[in-house]
């Protein structure tokens, strides 16, 4: 199913991100873990590449076994990095034959050891020319990143959101946020977007906070922040673990509140590859009645 009919039923679209592990083991711990969260009924799950696409094979394997196997709709992830326009059709060949009816298209992070993203000879510079080539050259359905506090890359907030407005009008479906934590910012881009003319479905992307210093450096990575009261009583508890878990989920519970209630279409979780936590957010907004 293309992801696009699901906004189109009038009801929450939740949707679970995991990323290919690197060894055996780890992969058959996923599948467990995607199996135990195939049980909450997600709309679909989302299946990361890695930096400098190195887990290319691993993600269209996976992405394909999610499919068939499993049964969930699924979305692959696609990068420009470190591929040519022709190496980056063979994987979408091998997507459309396995199935694959969705692609999350992504510039995508430098390869590790990199500063800079460095367009690949013959390959693509920006995420707005990949979305461009799939829709001139294949049926897919396709979904794109968007940055509520703006990306760490562009400090100007409305070049970055022109530079938006190109990749939705290159052909994306939809559109998936960097994790933040306020959502303050979610609102406000909706509100600017919405004005330049961006009618597409805007999804909130939640990442459950379980652990203080991974959190700090994933807002590092990605030029997000941590509101200081959040902040506060996490380092407060930051040689609890669990406690640090209760205060996470606290949080996510009630940012996923406040963000359905405000409208949004939907929620995907940044499940860093684990169910528990993202298993008990989803059962609290159930109890709330929200999904």
């Amino acid at each position: 199913m293309r992801i696009l009919e699901l906004f189109d039923r009038g009801e929450p679209v939740f949707s679970f991100e995991f990323f290919p592990p690197k060894t055996d083991q780890g992969t058959a711990n996923l599948y467990r873990t995607v199996e135990e969260l195939k049980r909450l009924s997600p709309s679909f799950v989302s299946v990361t590449y890695g930096a400098g696409g190195s887990t290319r094979d691993r993600t269209v394997d996976l992405v394909g076994r999610v499919k068939s196997q499993i049964g969930l709709e699924a979305m692959a992830h696609l990068t420009c990095v470190a591929a040519t326009r022709e190496e980056t059709a063979r994987v979408i060949d091998c997507l459309s034959e396995a199935g694959i009816e969705n692609i999350l298209a992504l510039r995508g992070d430098p390869p590790e050891g990199q500063d800079t993203f460095t367009k690949t000879p013959g390959g693509f510079q920006y995420a707005s020319e990949l979305v461009e080539f799939i829709r001139a050259n294949y049926d897919f359905c396709l979904g794109g990143a968007f940055y509520p506090e703006g990306h760490i890359e562009c400090p100007d907030r409305e070049l970055d959101l022109r530079h938006l407005k190109i990749k939705v009008d290159a052909g994306v479906d939809f559109l998936v946020s960097q994790l933040f934590f306020d959502n303050l910012d979610y609102f406000d881009f909706v509100k600017r977007a919405r004005a330049i003319g961006i009618g597409l479905p805007l999804v909130p992307g939640i990442m459950p906070i379980t652990n203080v210093s991974q959190v700090k450096r994933f807002t590092q990575m990605c030029g997000a922040r941590i509101p200081e009261a959040l902040l506060d009583r996490l380092e407060a508890v930051q040689e609890d673990p669990e406690a640090v878990i209760r205060v996470g989920v606290e949080h996510a519970t009630k940012q996923c509140r406040g963000l359905l209630e405000g409208g949004a279409p939907g929620i995907h979780f940044y499940t860093l590859n684990k169910s528990p936590v993202t298993a008990q957010i989803f059962r609290n907004l159930k109890a709330l009645d929200l999904v």
